[in-house]
């Protein structure tokens, strides 16, 4: 059998993935982003340890990653500064593996970028759609049509494949509420902790990148569609009276960003009820195309780094595609189901406005142990990734230590 080819749709961070770990495993690999470049659209993300174990699993290691973690100690807090609950970033890195990053998604995606072959990613083309009759399946794009023995759908949350797919799946649902992200440059010491502040209804977030930049970001309850005219104004007027560092980061953002194009604003959806199933035939949906989440776990870009080392493992170790995309989504549906759901329910807790609902929210997550919490985390973050790759073996045999189970 020859070199069998993945067209990749979508040049985000699970299509990237998706693209390293396949041309890893001896495959040729097409990546189509629409885009006339690839850019780290968003703001920065957290690569807790589930992620960075999935990347290292691919050859992108310790030393992609070189800078500072987390700081001392990372949790939730109210509004006067009071700490609701808090874990040691140490701690966490002792129990579950490598310390977490936070990184710029534009860095992330210069790093997978930088791993691929010359010449896999085709910018400026879109997909508009598959044919999967015939003996291969055939990737109508913008610049012509693509042969392939497997379609990679990592298109995002608007997914043109999923639509195709499943096409009486009702589609994204609004999830109650909005959020910014910016990034600040570097300025003096960074902030002393990775924190997340809960008010009734709003949140503010701090996160401290590995380059010294810090990750702003805050969400508030809204309905579909709604828009600050001013955002600076806005963030303002709902967290300048928070505790510090908050009040100082916002004077920040205001001298570096005020034009609001350099504060990202968007509304939070999330893919409800979830997809029977993450393929059909020799299509696979990957990341948001598949199992788009809200944030409140920050585990959506981390789900899809998981999505693309598991599938790109199962293709290539089953010569059948189809059966290979089916194990796939034995593998991931059931644990990005729950991730999701609980998701969900963090979002539900956070957005709590009545003052005595928060107060009584308030007063579980304190009262909550430390060990419980860490307890709660194994199942997300110590999620463990696929074996390295097996000894060549005969077409058509498959080595029991390949398969690879559904995970909690």
């Amino acid at each position: 059998m020859g070199v069998r080819h993945a067209v990749v749709t979508g040049g985000g961070i699970g299509g990237l993935t998706a693209a390293v770990a396949l041309s890893r495993r001896g495959w040729r690999v097409t990546v189509c982003e629409r885009a006339p470049v690839l850019t780290g659209v968003g703001a920065g993300i957290v690569l807790a340890p589930n992620a960075l174990r999935a990347l290292d699993s691919i050859g992108l290691g310790p030393e992609v990653w070189a800078g500072d973690t987390l700081p001392g100690p990372v949790g939730l807090r109210t509004p006067d500064g009071t700490w609701l609950s808090r874990s040691d970033s140490a701690a966490v890195s002792t129990r579950h593996g490598p310390a977490t990053r936070a990184v710029h998604r534009g860095f992330l995606i210069d790093a997978l970028a930088a791993a691929l072959p010359p010449g896999v990613v085709r910018l400026g083309v879109s997909v508009t759609g598959v044919d999967d009759t015939g003996g291969v399946v055939v990737v109508r794009t913008s610049a012509g049509d693509l042969r392939a023995d497997a379609v990679v759908a990592a298109d995002g949350m608007r997914s043109v494949l999923r639509g195709q797919l499943f096409p009486r799946h009702p589609g994204l649902r609004h999830a109650g509420e909005a959020g910014w992200r910016a990034v600040l440059p570097r300025s003096g010491p960074p902030p002393r902790h990775a924190a997340e502040t809960w008010g009734r209804g709003e949140r503010f977030g701090v996160v401290p990148l590995v380059d010294g930049r810090i990750y702003v970001y805050a969400t508030a309850v809204t309905g579909p569609g709604g828009r600050p005219a001013d955002h600076h104004a806005e963030l303002t007027r709902r967290f300048g009276a928070w505790h510090d560092p908050i009040p100082a980061l916002l004077d920040r953002l205001n001298q570096h960003a005020p034009d609001p194009v350099g504060i990202l604003h968007h509304d939070f959806h999330e893919l409800a009820p979830p997809l029977p199933r993450f393929h059909a035939g020799r299509v696979a949906l990957l990341g948001d195309a598949a199992h788009a989440m809200t944030p409140n776990l920050g585990q959506g870009g981390c789900q899809a780094i998981e999505d693309a080392v598991v599938v790109a493992h199962l293709l290539a170790h089953h010569t059948d595609v189809p059966a290979a995309l089916a194990a796939y989504t034995k593998a991931r549906h059931r644990r990005t189901t729950r991730i999701g759901r609980r998701s969900r329910r963090v979002g539900e807790l956070a957005r709590l406005s009545h003052p005595l609902a928060a107060s009584i929210r308030n007063l579980a997550v304190r009262a909550t142990p430390r060990a419980a919490t860490s307890r709660a985390l194994d199942t997300v973050i110590g999620w463990q990734p696929p074996p390295a790759p097996a000894p060549a073996h005969t077409p058509g045999e498959v080595h029991a230590t390949t398969d690879v189970k559904e995970q909690p």
